[in-house]
């Protein structure tokens, strides 16, 4: 009898501590304390056991593997969630658009959409979200926190997804395949904006003056145009820019910086554009080509300046008196006239000329040279004009 007593207090104590405990954890949770902390990010949580799944972030490991398909998981409740798409089991179902889920939490985040609430606040900025995940990750804005760190390169990044497109720059893997050109790419929001090359979606139209695009960005940069918006300034001469690549771009004109060389001839170039363009002087491609008389350019912006022989454009007008040319080096070269600059010198016999095709022509009188060749009787000349004149002894022609 007095041994069954012992027994029973004991029993009487340990429900007593058990109970004891809960009381003090559940006072830690209304009081906010988390007395467990990452010794890697400075993390705090009011559970131990949140504490070490957290930690699995740091470290990789993934302790729960899907029997089906072997894939891995941090934490026993997404291989749970995981599951359930194997079983195709969808026991949830919208009752605005039908669609179904496989859980109750998915069908409350998902009808937020027709709702448009965003219960989840920033207590820095205020911004609004709809899922509490979509909050933290938009915490580390604030914070600075990138708890994902590349094991190649350390680089850190604040979204996991992030660091598994990075990681892909080592890897060199292209999972998303364009199905009508068989374009691969390292991650999936390029494919869709790759796709709308093939569909001409541009879902992305300017309120101003709808005009429409295929990705966002262009749109955010297109309305700059309309507002004068000019985020991007240099450094070393405050001249600003729309566009960060053109801020890159202007910077090498101070850094005297050309990364792009060419393969044949090593000639350097600060644009990827302008190499292009030489390539051409080698390949001997024209792309461009007039859709009236088929003359094909190398450049498109000679192609639009030769147009103007067909339309008759005249864009660029003389403002002393008014004659108007189809290009600008032609109305630039037309006003030396006006202001009697001749910035162009033979260093021969020092004549100056007002532009630079007369000087070439002029030092053809020193060097002699004939470079324009008749193909019937091969006699030679210094400028094509007197070619042209010649070549109409052969042909009768009398222009």
């Amino acid at each position: 009898m007095f041994n069954l007593w012992f027994f029973y207090q004991g029993t009487l104590n340990e429900q007593l501590h058990v109970e004891s405990a809960e009381c003090r954890y559940s006072c830690d949770i209304h009081r906010g304390d988390r007395p467990y902390t990452c010794d890697l990010c400075n993390k705090t949580f009011s559970k131990k056991l949140s504490l070490i799944t957290h930690q699995r972030v740091h470290s990789g490991v993934r302790l729960y593997k899907c029997d089906v398909c072997k894939k891995a998981f941090g934490q026993l409740n997404y291989l749970i969630t995981h599951q359930s798409l194997h079983c195709g089991e969808r026991p949830y179902t919208c009752n605005v658009c039908n669609e179904a889920f496989s859980q109750q939490g998915s069908l409350i985040k998902h009808q937020r959409v027709h709702s448009g609430e965003r219960p989840y606040t920033c207590n820095v900025c205020n911004k609004a979200f709809s899922h509490q995940t979509n909050l933290v990750t938009h915490q580390r804005v604030h914070s600075g926190e990138s708890p994902y760190t590349c094991n190649m390169c350390n680089k850190a990044f604040s979204r996991q997804s992030s660091l598994i497109n990075h990681q892909r720059v080592h890897s060199g893997e292209r999972p998303f395949t364009c199905d009508v050109c068989n374009k691969a790419f390292s991650q999936q929001t390029n494919l869709i904006i790759h796709q709308r090359v093939h569909s001409g979606e541009r879902p992305y139209t300017c309120n101003m003056c709808n005009k429409a695009f295929s990705h966002r960005t262009n749109l955010v940069t297109h309305q700059r145009l309309h507002s004068g918006e000019r985020p991007y300034t240099c450094n070393t001469c405050n001249k600003a820019f729309s566009r960060q690549n053109s801020l890159i771009q202007h910077q090498r004109v101070h850094s005297g910086e050309r990364p792009f060389a060419c393969d044949v001839c090593n000639k350097a170039f600060s644009h990827h554009s302008s190499l292009i363009r030489h390539h051409r002087v080698h390949s001997g491609e024209r792309p461009y080509v007039c859709d009236v008389c088929n003359k094909a350019f190398s450049h498109s912006s000679t192609l639009i300046i030769h147009r103007r022989t067909h339309s008759g454009e005249r864009p660029y007008t003389c403002n002393v008196c008014n004659k108007a040319f189809n290009n600008q080096s032609s109305l630039i070269t037309h006003q030396r006239l006006h202001n009697v600059e001749r910035p162009y010198a033979c260093d021969v016999c020092n004549k100056v000329f007002s532009q630079r095709s007369a000087l070439i022509k002029h030092l053809r009188t020193h060097s002699g040279e004939r470079p324009y060749t008749c193909n019937v009787c091969n006699k030679a000349f210094s400028h094509q004009s007197s070619l042209t004149k010649h070549q109409s002894l052969h042909t009768g022609e009398r222009p």
